[in-house]
């Protein structure tokens, strides 16, 4: 079972960019994007059931972070508008089989994959 994530790179402030999470054979349950700022400890961005309707994000990225699914072939999509440089940060794609409820969907322990990290740098 492999999450493949990538996607990063340097980014203007107001630009865009989508970050992929690729599972390797049948999807998960749960996704999850979190994030690890320079200095700072890794935090929750969004979580989401991958048959389910309702999206979790953290209020510093709702309305500007969405994400999406493509069934074909089992990735899922971080997509990221109004970038800001308070946005810089490693970002990891975690999943899980169990479909997680609302309230257990910002916990990382509650997550059994990873991926290995991409960078997004927001600077002019």
């Amino acid at each position: 079972v492999q999450l493949q994530a990538c996607g990063g790179g340097l980014v203007q402030p107001g630009g865009s960019l989508r970050l992929p999470c690729a599972a390797s054979g049948r999807p998960f349950g749960t996704y999850g994007w979190f994030r690890q700022a320079p200095g700072k400890e890794r935090e929750f961005v969004t979580g989401f059931r991958w048959s389910g309707t309702t999206t979790t994000y953290a209020d510093s990225v709702k309305g500007r972070f969405t994400i999406s699914r493509d069934r074909a072939d089992n990735t899922a999509y971080l997509q990221m508008n109004r970038l800001s440089p308070e946005d810089t940060a490693v970002y990891y794609c975690a999943a899980t089989s169990r479909s997680l409820i609302l309230s257990t969907r910002a916990r990382e322990n509650a997550y059994d994959y990873w991926g290995q990290g991409t960078e997004l740098t927001v600077s002019s």
